[in-house]
């Protein structure tokens, strides 16, 4: 069962109600401070970090795609061996094209020639039946037949005879003899055609002109065989024909016609070649890999090829097969999990050295913790979607999921809620981590660190909301433009390219819209107060402030220059000069509660202390604070403002009813009052822009005493109210030295008496001018 009165006092320390406003304070000074609580807080932190940066991040699980680069570098966890199909298939490969590729001799060509040539003989015949006389001048008196016949032989194949061909051939003897010489001509073709013609393109040249080419006989079977080319051919051809019977001119007018019959018939046999080559491959044994322990198997960056694919799949499948190598990987994790916590342990030395007023207050470290925590929960989960369908599937998505992650999130949120360097720093931390959960990539480490800087440094003083989303999409910008650079030099494809540099810009630009959502809640969970939500309480329209003017104008102005003055003090010490001046504007809003009470709000209204005793106004006075604080949690101003609320009196005596009471017990020769029942309840200002303000709100009410200030009153003045403050001991707890103390009485001198110039007396309008004044 739960405690009520416990959920009463946590929800006081996060600024919520609680019974007691003493309870309150004092329950939150014990989380704010308390050992206990930061001890709790580191556990919890380290446990944290290590359970999101490590828990479940085995080479089993890292997303590796194919064809992008590794998120992250694995080694092997046990020796295996695997038959890998792509070096198999490579290793075929390179046989494939080893394999010489098979020929057959077509016969076609051979067919047609002698087809042609049997029906030329017959027409030869019949030309010399009908035309008798001398075959020398045939050409000159039947040249109109001769091409019909020189047609009729071309029409079945390529050939090119010509009617000088036909009377040549006419001219070589009589029907006998071109019989002969005709069956002597196909004769040397077929020896021809069988020892096979290789066309020029195919290239190569042997030992007496001839070239060894596989050749596919009848039987399937395919061997090795010398074949001639087209001019040996030709050649072979001419010596045939050439006998030593054979007139010279005969031999040459058939020569002439039988030359068209040789052509190249070695042609490339496409389906015994892809079976021999198939065979070859078949034949050849699957390509086993061994792969030893601790061997790397992939580096970050490298980029995931087939074959590195196929060894880390190989890898996973052992690992998930054999227990005892699933063992081995995690006592790497564990390894991995004490190099995270002893990162954690070197972050706060860190701290401690650069930013030690961090490790006193205990909501700065748990605002470090909770957004560093929930900064890498996200770079986890997204991390995570690595695995998903969608992104397995298509690599191009799938390789922007390192751009996507929200590094810059949490140096954002440090940088505005508590400082620049602050940011800094957990801008490294975050940036470790990402790259320890992609893999120990230490490029996503540099390029995750320099956009955040780039964020830090756009939006470390941004006083708009509007200023921090530009500062995430710089952010933004300097990723995607760290994408392109890496893409260019990997040779990324454009298109992955273009999406990895528009993801990177748009994580940007959304993670500035987070910080600026994100802002008011852990503003009013830790009790920070940005720039931003300052800027908008300066905003006279605010109701408090127009509260103000219309029922206390004169606690309005007397704020308006305690804000001038405070601000202008809080710049020339190096203190918040914002904090200062919305904090001067409300730290008299409790006055709204009775105006009447005090005298810069009575004007013309009757004096409410002339019928009270000293005590009573005395209370009254001092309950403006109490007022002021009350109103300042109804509207929810931030801790600082009510800080001041509660501290620009400190526990100072309120010195002029306290000098009546003290004359109204001598007079009734009563003992003195006590001092304290007119002390201010406290405590004393605990931070510089606390004390500037309490200066700045006594040097505003004592210099309006002052008829006409010169330079000397303001200076003695100022003196007077600075003096009187440290000797009550007011600025004991306000870390502000004396050399500051004097740029304070310097800054106040200034401003006022800028504040307080006189001005030149114009005469009336009908009266002449004053010699020696202006005239206009």
């Amino acid at each position: 069962m739960s405690d009520p009165s416990l959920w009463q006092r946590l929800l006081a320390g996060l600024g919520g109600p609680a019974p007691g406003t003493g309870a309150r304070a004092a329950w939150t000074e014990f989380l704010d401070r308390s050992r206990l609580v930061a001890a709790l807080i580191f556990i919890l932190t380290v446990a944290a970090i290590v359970l999101v940066s490590s828990a479940g991040l085995t080479t089993l699980d890292a997303p590796l795609r194919l064809n992008q680069p590794a998120t992250a570098r694995v080694v092997a966890q046990a020796s295996f061996g695997y038959e890998s199909a792509e070096k198999t298939r490579a290793a075929r490969e390179q046989f494939r094209n080893r394999v010489p590729p098979i020929y057959r001799l077509d016969p076609e060509p051979l067919r047609r020639f002698e087809a042609a040539a049997n029906l030329l003989l017959p027409q030869l015949a019949e030309f010399e039946r009908t035309h008798p006389g001398d075959a020398s001048s045939a050409l000159l008196r039947f040249q109109p037949e001769l091409a019909r016949i020189a047609a009729a032989f071309n029409a079945p194949g390529p050939y090119h005879a010509a009617p000088e061909d036909i009377a040549a051939v006419l001219g070589a003897g009589d029907a006998a003899t071109r019989a002969a010489l005709f069956d002597e001509g196909l004769r040397a073709l077929r020896d021809i055609y069988a020892q096979g013609v290789a066309d020029a393109s195919l290239g190569g040249t042997g030992a007496d002109g001839l070239v060894a080419f596989q050749v596919r006989r009848a039987d399937d079977t395919a061997s090795s065989q010398p074949v001639q080319s087209l001019e040996d051919a030709l050649a072979v051809l001419r010596g045939s024909l050439a006998g030593d019977q054979v007139p010279r001119v005969a031999a040459q007018a058939v020569f002439r016609l039988f030359r068209f019959g040789v052509t190249p018939n070695l042609v490339f046999d496409r389906l015994a070649t892809a079976a021999r080559e198939e065979a070859v491959s078949q034949a050849l044994r699957p390509v086993t890999v061994r792969v030893v322990q601790g061997q790397t198997l992939v580096e970050p960056g490298d980029k995931v090829t087939p074959e590195v694919f196929e060894l880390l799949n190989a890898h996973r499948n052992y690992l998930r097969e054999h227990a005892d190598a699933a063992t081995q990987e995690g006592l790497t994790l564990l390894g991995r999990v004490l190099l995270v916590v002893a990162m954690v342990i070197a972050s706060l030395i860190y701290i401690r050295i650069e930013d030690a007023e961090t490790l006193r207050s205990n909501a700065r470290i748990g605002l470090l913790a909770l957004v560093v925590i929930a900064n890498l929960t996200l770079i986890r989960a997204n991390y995570s979607l690595g695995g998903a369908e969608f992104f397995l599937r298509d690599e191009a998505w799938g390789s922007t999921l390192p751009y996507v992650a929200p590094t810059a999130l949490a140096p954002l949120l440090v940088a505005i809620l508590i400082d620049a360097g602050s940011g800094i720093f957990m801008a490294l931390l975050v940036s470790i981590f990402t790259g320890v959960i992609y893999g120990n990539r230490l490029d996503l480490l540099v390029l995750t660190f320099l956009a955040s800087l780039v964020a830090i440094h756009a939006g470390r003083e941004a006083r708009r909301r509007g200023a921090v989303v530009r500062a995430g999409g710089m952010g933004g910008l300097t990723m995607a433009a760290a994408a392109a650079l890496i893409g260019l030099a990997d040779q990324t494809p454009l298109e992955t390219l273009g999406r990895q540099m528009i993801a990177g810009l748009g994580a940007g630009l959304l993670t500035g819209v987070a910080v600026v959502g994100l802002l008011p809640v852990l503003e009013s969970l830790f009790k920070r107060t940005t720039d931003i939500t300052l800027l908008e309480l300066t905003d006279f329209n605010h109701p408090l402030l127009r509260r103000m003017q219309l029922e206390a104008p004169g606690t309005y102005h007397h704020s308006l220059v305690v804000a001038q003055l405070a601000e202008n003090a809080a710049g020339a010490v190096g203190a918040n000069p914002l904090v200062a001046r919305v904090a001067a504007l409300f730290h008299d809003v409790g006055k709204t509660e009775r105006p009447a009470c005090f005298s810069e709000n009575q004007r013309d209204r009757a004096n409410v202390h002339a019928g009270l005793a000293p005590a009573e106004s005395a209370r009254l006075i001092r309950r403006h604070v109490p007022d002021g604080i009350e109103l300042a949690r109804r509207h929810q101003l931030p801790r600082a403002v009510t800080d001041v609320i509660r501290q620009h009196h400190g526990t100072t005596l309120v010195r002029y009813f306290h000098q009546r009471a003290l004359e109204s017990a001598r007079a009734r020769g009563e003992p003195p009052p006590a001092e304290a029942d007119f002390r201010y309840e406290g405590p004393r200002p605990e931070t510089r822009e606390a004390a500037i303000i309490m200066l700045a709100d006594g040097v505003e009410a004592a210099t309006r005493s002052l008829r006409q200030p010169g330079p000397e009153d303001l200076q003695q003045v100022i003196q007077r109210v600075v003096a009187e403050r440290l000797g009550d001991g007011q600025l004991d707890e306000a870390p502000l030295t004396f050399e500051e103390l004097a740029r304070v009485r310097g800054s106040f001198q200034f401003t006022l008496q800028n504040m307080l110039h006189a001005r030149v007396a114009y005469p009336p309008a009908n009266e002449p001018a004053a010699r020696g004044t202006p005239a206009g």
